[in-house]
């Protein structure tokens, strides 16, 4: 079995975000960038099935600007055999073409040429980025592709010749089972990721990191959406102390007045 991980670059998830004083968007420069964590977690799972003898190859892909090479590396740290970047322009000269604004559809698009030329027996997809929080690619790659789809694995197993997926629905767990090839967006709960050790980021540096423009996946980006601002959430204020029952009351009737 081969497989396909999609990883992207964000904003470093410990990072506190900081929006431009225009407004225009978040602050980038100088900012600490990482792997999507949900993306890190399909990496770790997809080292798993490798290891576990399930897979064959695992291939890490990303679509960015030139110095998304880094987490490329890192998640070939973490276990990946080789690795393919697709750079998009850091200016964003071109509509729908920087890093931070590829629309879900371009990616999926994207994805299904790189899949095509691939071949993988398995997708494995963060169920979000952290940054635009979209829940979408996935989604879309399955439906371009025409193949089975699972969305928010916390459990990935191999029974007989099916692959079984659970998955976290609002009313508990759900396990589906699906013939390959196949999409899998993972949740928070599938795993932990490892972290990656010294010898093991050393030897990343020797694995093959493929590097094509954009452009060579002859996807045309649609800029379907347009960034209008960004604005912080307002400040909380703090809260306070009551000395009895009937103060709260009171506060909550005069001050919040949350109660008639």
């Amino acid at each position: 079995m081969k497989l396909l991980v999609a990883v992207k670059r964000v904003v470093d998830y410990n990072v506190k975000i900081r929006v431009k004083s225009d407004g225009s968007d978040v602050e980038l420069a100088n900012v600490k960038m990482g792997i999507n964590p949900f993306c890190e977690i399909a990496v770790e799972q997809g080292v798993r099935l490798r290891e576990a003898g399930l897979a064959s190859e695992l291939v890490v892909v990303t679509l960015g600007p030139a110095a998304a090479s880094e987490q490329l590396r890192h998640a070939l740290a973490l276990g990946a055999d080789r690795a393919l970047h697709y750079v998009t322009s850091d200016s964003g000269s071109t509509p729908g073409t920087s890093d931070e604004r590829l629309d879900p559809l371009t990616v999926a698009r994207a994805l299904q040429v790189v899949c095509e030329r691939e071949q993988p027996d398995l997708v494995l997809l963060g169920k979000q980025s952290i940054d635009s929080d979209n829940n979408q690619v996935g989604q879309m790659l399955a439906a371009l592709c025409d193949w089975p789809l699972a969305t928010f694995a916390s459990a990935i197993e191999w029974a007989g010749d099916e692959l079984l997926v659970t998955r976290e629905v609002d009313g508990g767990l759900e396990t589906l089972g699906m013939a390959l090839p196949a999409v899998v967006t993972v949740d928070l709960r599938l795993n932990e990721p490892r972290f990656a050790s010294l010898p093991n980021i050393m030897k990343a540096k020797r694995k093959p990191l493929e590097t094509e423009p954009f452009a060579a996946l002859g996807i045309s980006p649609l800029a379907q959406n347009r960034q209008l601002g960004v604005m912080a959430p307002p400040v909380r204020s703090g809260g306070a102390r009551v000395g009895s029952v009937d103060e709260l009351i009171d506060k909550l009737k005069h001050e919040a007045k949350v109660l008639p």
